[in-house]
């Protein structure tokens, strides 16, 4: 882990740094984890605060489905995924091609997803504060370093593309019979409450110290393996998009209809597989997919195809430096800064002014922050 420069020549795969980019990807990035900081407590606050209907539904879809079904907020986990994925293309292909040592990429490709799993531990549990007893070692970070090495080394070692795609259907059939066929002691076969599922039962028999609900963790062991496949997808949306022969508008029809396409089919497969993002069904790798790729399509024609990128510089001096900002929240107290330097004006107004000021001036806080790094070319490798 490093910082590094924009004039740093190698791309990070997990958190890249900028070679040449696809400024639509830093931008969609940036969006992503804009609502991960802390964006969508604006209308939870609103909502609170006022009961405005408006304010009270998009509160309602930035919260995460309890168990099966779909919100957007329940995308946002996944696309962040997808994203390390659409980045592989541009930052090892032409390594590939040149013939680089591939070994060498490997052994590269695996210590970044696990240098991200020890990050995701100590932004659980902090440094030797805890008993292993008490720790929880699944994590956002863990899920997207194991998922997203295992989808760089299927791109590193398998270089044709409908094998690839072979390998991504596979994986999605496969766990798709481990829930419904592997009988759990207790429940049997095809069980998929939070107690009885394959996958809580795997997390309670192999994972050590805590898992987050207790009986089961939402990034835990054999939910990994689907979150591979997300990866994948992304890595077929850059290779699409990296495609020189083909024009930007070709591309765009791709990658919609792709969109359309699996959003469908995995509403159909929704009629015997639920979409549940706790335990990351086939359906919902399918309709998470499906809707990253569309919110990847708009991003390109906007920005790459149209041109129109003064609006995205907000986004992006996120996205540069997405990890950094994710994980800052745990060792710099914005919300006592935020407090310090606008509590006291934020007093003469209203109570609703107030709840809201406060959520804007901590994310300006934030932004700043990264605003600094950005203008300064230090960005967080890992």
């Amino acid at each position: 882990m490093q910082s590094t420069t924009a004039s740093t020549t190698e791309p990070a795969l997990a958190q890249p740094a900028p070679v040449r980019r696809l400024l639509s990807l830093d931008a969609l990035r940036g969006f992503d984890m804009f609502w991960i900081i802390g964006g969508e407590e604006v209308f939870h606050v609103l909502a609170n605060t006022t009961g405005w209907g408006w304010a009270v539904f998009m509160a309602g879809q930035f919260t995460h489905v309890t168990w099966n079904g779909f919100r957007p907020y329940d995308c946002i986990f996944p696309l962040f995924l997808f994203l390390a994925g659409v980045s592989t293309p541009y930052s090892l292909e032409n390594r590939l091609n040149r013939g680089d040592d591939r070994g060498l990429m490997v052994r590269k490709i695996i210590m970044r997803g696990l240098i991200l799993v020890l990050l995701g531990i100590i932004y659980n549990n902090g440094l030797f504060m805890k008993p292993l007893s008490q720790m929880r070692f699944p994590s956002v970070l863990g899920r997207i370093g194991l998922a997203g090495m295992f989808a760089q080394l299927i791109y590193v070692s398998v270089r044709h593309e409908r094998v690839r795609f072979g390998v991504f259907v596979g994986i999605l059939l496969s766990y798709w019979a481990l829930l419904m066929l592997v009988p759990v002691p207790g429940y049997g076969a095809g069980n998929l409450s939070m107690e009885g599922s394959l996958v809580g039962y795997v997390d309670r028999l192999v994972m050590p110290g805590r898992l987050y609900k207790v009986v089961h963790d939402p990034e835990g062991l054999l939910s990994t393996l689907p979150a591979i496949a997300t990866g994948l997808m992304g890595i077929f949306a850059g290779t699409v998009l990296r495609q020189k022969n083909r024009s930007d508008g070709d591309k765009l029809k791709r990658l919609v209809l792709a969109g359309v396409v699996c959003i469908g089919l995995g509403w159909l497969w929704n009629l015997v597989l639920p979409v549940n993002k706790n335990l990351w069904t086939s359906s919902f790798v399918l309709v998470a997919g499906g809707w990253s790729v569309l919110a990847l399509s708009l991003f390109y024609w906007i920005i790459d195809v149209k041109n129109w990128r003064r609006w995205a510089y907000f986004f992006v001096v996120i996205g540069m430096n997405s990890i950094l900002i994710y994980l800052a929240g745990k060792v710099i107290d914005f919300e006592h800064a935020t407090t310090y330097l606008f509590g006291g004006l934020l007093r003469f107004f209203s109570e609703p002014v107030q709840a809201v000021g406060v959520i804007i001036a901590f994310l300006a806080l934030k932004w700043l922050f990264l605003y600094f790094l950005y203008k300064k070319k230090v960005f967080l490798r890992i």
